[in-house]
């Protein structure tokens, strides 16, 4: 195994800690009423399935009209705007102040929307696709849904074990983080600098930044509802992403062009996160 390779596979088990340890985290710190609460504002809930599932794809069509890319670029953006409730939302709403109940709630039904969402516009939207729910699915049921239901399950019936326990995972599921970023900005380096050239950085960046855009002027005047709204639009379930790219289009650029999408939207998103929590406690402070 070559050092390239061993810090691939580290990399990976980074993530998958990262996710588990998150997803348990936040389990330890909510209740299952506070997490379904804010899903009970219908308004809000067909604002962000409008802002993911029609303007996100639609803001992808638009980059790529601007920024014309080679076909496996393409291919790459657009799977991307069809994968919405990604594993870092809560995350990234932590950093930024944002109600950490919402964005678990919005995190959870964007994932459920996605996982029967991709298979059904997918096809539609990329000749030859084929993508199978449940390959989305089991994933993201054994990474996200199951550890974050084993931390509600100690929250509700061992609060203090629960209060012990959290600021362990949360702790754990940071260094994850920065540990997962650094090497695989480190391996994908080359990639990164490669795409400098077919402007497939640049389509990227104005897709993330069109996504900020949607997501704060659809998330309302209450800074803790608008963090979430703005990081959640733009944030990208690479998971689900990787999985149908995987399937479709093995052996091409998009695969790469994906990962390298997954690192530039927390490169971007986790300093935008910090900024709006910095703004929203000077506006309430």
């Amino acid at each position: 195994m070559t050092i390239g390779e061993l810090l691939g596979l580290l990399a990976g088990l980074s993530g998958i800690l990262f996710v588990i340890t998150s997803m348990l985290a936040m389990g330890l710190s909510l209740t299952v009423p506070m997490i379904t609460q804010p899903l009970r504002n219908v308004r809000l809930v067909l604002l962000t399935l409008l802002a993911n599932f029609v303007l996100v794809p639609l803001l992808a069509y638009l980059v790529l009209l601007i920024i014309p890319l080679e076909e496996p670029l393409e291919i790459g953006l657009i799977i991307l705007a069809c994968a919405a409730g990604a594993p870092f939302l809560p995350k990234l709403v932590q950093g930024a102040n944002g109600d950490i109940a919402l964005g678990v709630g919005l995190m959870v039904l964007l994932m459920v929307v996605t996982i029967f969402y991709m298979p059904l516009v997918l096809p539609f939207l990329l000749s030859g696709v084929e993508v199978n729910p449940w390959d989305i699915a089991q994933s993201l049921i054994v990474l996200m849904l199951i550890p974050l239901a084993i931390g509600l399950l100690i929250k509700s019936h061992a609060p203090d074990s629960a209060d012990h326990w959290q600021p362990v995972m949360n702790k754990v599921s940071s260094v994850a983080l920065l540990f997962l970023l650094v090497v695989a900005l480190g391996l994908n380096l080359s990639n990164i600098i490669g795409f400098i050239g077919t402007r497939g950085i640049l389509a990227l960046l104005l897709f993330i930044v069109g996504g900020l855009v949607i997501g704060l002027i659809f998330g309302g005047r209450d800074p803790a509802v608008r963090n979430v709204m703005t990081l959640a639009t733009p944030m990208r379930n690479i998971s689900a992403a990787i999985v149908v790219t995987a399937q479709n289009f093995s052996g091409t650029d998009t695969l790469p062009f994906v990962l390298v999408g997954g690192i530039l939207l927390l490169l971007v998103l986790l300093p935008a996160g910090r900024i709006l929590g910095s703004r929203a406690a000077a506006t309430t402070g």
